[in-house]
């Protein structure tokens, strides 16, 4: 019987290589071989055992760039060979939700790599519907980015026309950066990123953000307002604390909107009075659909920006406790890994 190596992970410092029976696509499936995996923040979240939808333990992987290796009864075995993408968002398709189109919020939804096993592996099945054909002028390295970028895309689309508008971004993580990119791509006049640490700050500002500030600042409402020459139109928060929830609201003009797009650890409070007063739209958003894939893989083909900027350490799969603890490093952006 044919093995395949997939990960597996109990914690920060216990992410193992387990041999499994390899897969066979059912009716319906394809087989993927995976050829490049980016760790997501939530997988390092949930290794810390602080993801609020992800049990320990978990098989991760849903950053996935790979080669469809077979086809299952009634799918086109034309599909075969193709470089590929996955959207992991698994939705029933026939709850309200999805048959708005809306399946990023399907009432049964799981995740693909969270709460099933991912493509972590040498190899996976998912439905024939989740792969997305590749372009061949985006190679695997741009490619594991359209997947992290496809959930700022979504929230960008979901703030309205931001053509003109004035823009914060909290938080010069991968998701934070790539807010900025988006909503500089959606034509933003400013836009200004927020985070503690002075060298991915630097960071935002040479991936083009209008200018920065320490959000721990007292003078941080006057910092953000005098970078973005004005009251924000529109706050993303990539962290969603209870202070960043304050200060976007803070830094908003009135009538504006509060995104949030990181995953909050639980319960916020919200300075309602605020939202109520100034008629603050407060929108949450949770993942994306296809044409949200569609604009990030345009986008990405454009190549706006550098790669290395974004993309900072590559380990091969053997050594994914590695890439886990580099993750798990503010330093890094994007750390992919490999398999051979």
């Amino acid at each position: 019987m044919k093995e395949i190596r997939r990960i597996l992970v109990e914690g920060i410092d216990e992410v193992s290589v387990e041999t499994v029976p390899a897969p066979v696509p059912a009716a319906g499936e394809v087989l993927v071989r995976s050829t490049v995996v980016g760790i997501c923040g939530s997988d390092v979240h949930a290794a810390h055992g602080r993801h609020p939808f992800i049990d320990l333990p978990f098989r991760p992987g849903h950053e996935i760039v790979g080669v469809v290796a077979g086809a299952g009864e009634g799918v086109d075995p034309d599909v075969i060979g193709k470089r590929v993408v996955i959207e992991p968002n698994l939705a029933c398709g026939e709850c309200e939700p999805c048959r708005e189109g809306r399946y990023n919020i399907c009432a049964t939804l799981d995740v693909f790599g969270c709460q099933t096993p991912g493509g972590l592996a040498d190899e996976f099945v998912i439905g024939a519907d989740r792969v997305i054909e590749l372009p061949d002028d985006l190679d695997d390295a741009w490619a594991a980015l359209i997947e992290p970028l496809a959930t700022p895309v979504h929230a960008v689309r979901r703030a309205g026309d931001l053509a003109g508008r004035r823009v914060v971004v909290f938080g010069a993580g991968p998701i934070g950066l790539f807010l900025a990119i988006a909503a500089k791509d959606a034509g933003a006049e400013a836009v200004v990123v927020a985070d503690l640490v002075a060298s991915k700050r630097e960071r935002a500002e040479r991936l083009g953000a209008t200018g920065t500030f320490d959000p721990t600042s007292p003078t941080a409402a006057a910092d953000a307002k005098a970078a973005l020459g004005g009251d924000a139109h529109v706050v993303f928060d990539g962290v969603s604390r209870e202070s960043t929830v304050a200060l976007g609201i803070d830094l908003l003009y009135k009538g504006g909107r509060l995104m949030i797009v990181g995953v909050p650890a639980g319960g916020t409070l919200v300075p309602l009075d605020l939202i109520q007063d100034h008629e603050i739209e407060l929108i949450g958003n949770l993942m994306y659909v296809r044409e949200d894939v569609d604009h990030a893989i345009a986008l990405l083909r454009r190549k706006t920006f550098a790669i290395d900027e974004l993309v900072t350490a590559t380990f091969p799969l053997a050594q994914t406790g590695d890439a886990f603890r580099a993750s798990d490093d503010p330093e890094q952006v994007k750390v992919l890994v490999t398999v051979p």
